[in-house]
């Protein structure tokens, strides 16, 4: 089972979010990388969560034509 991933965390910066082991920024144990993984909040600002396509929304039906609607 993978930990919940911290939306908004008070020290970023100390840790590598490559994976699910979250190692201090000086240990990379899981080998992700020479460089840590930044958070998303560093990279898109304090509200990274509420700007992009994270799959969450169901999609909308109503983009679709119906069955008996001929396509152009």
């Amino acid at each position: 089972m993978s930990k919940i991933f911290p939306l908004q965390p008070k020290h970023p910066e100390r840790i590598c979010w490559g994976c699910d082991r979250y190692c201090a920024k000086d240990d990379l144990a899981c080998g992700n990388g020479s460089e840590r993984t930044m958070h998303p909040m560093e990279m898109f600002g304090d509200d990274w969560q509420l700007g992009g396509e994270w799959g969450i929304e169901p999609p909308d039906d109503s983009a679709k034509p119906k069955r008996d609607q001929k396509t152009p």
